[in-house]
């Protein structure tokens, strides 16, 4: 059954200060716990915000470091999920059923892509 990952972007600048509500992180427990029993969910977790993080950039045999925020970048990765599906379509209901979790403030953008070889 092939793998999918799902790259959950959010707008940093956008995102509630105080982080999701306790209602949503419920709702996203339910519904990890859902599909754990599916056998759909092989990994998910949320990203350090990206004050927190580092770029590394190779270019012409060269390595840079920058430390974040990364104010110039609108979207960043949020976190992610491994989900493992019969096929594209069942990857994208998941996913969407994932997104619907969240409240109405939210912006969210996620981006499924196949794991080759899976």
């Amino acid at each position: 059954m092939p793998r999918y990952l799902t790259m959950i972007r959010i707008d940093e600048r956008n995102a509630p200060a105080e982080g999701p509500s306790e209602e949503l992180m419920q709702r996203m427990g339910v519904l990890i716990e859902e599909m754990t029993k599916a056998g759909v969910l092989l990994d998910t977790a949320g990203l350090t915000p990206t004050a927190q993080g580092k770029r590394v950039h190779y270019d012409k045999g060269e390595i840079t470091v920058t430390d974040g925020p990364f104010t110039e970048t609108k979207e960043v990765i949020g976190g992610y999920a491994v989900i493992q599906a019969k096929d594209e379509a069942e990857a994208l209901e998941w996913t969407k059923r994932f997104l619907k979790v969240h409240e109405d403030h939210w912006t969210i953008t996620s981006e499924v892509r196949e794991i080759v070889g899976s």
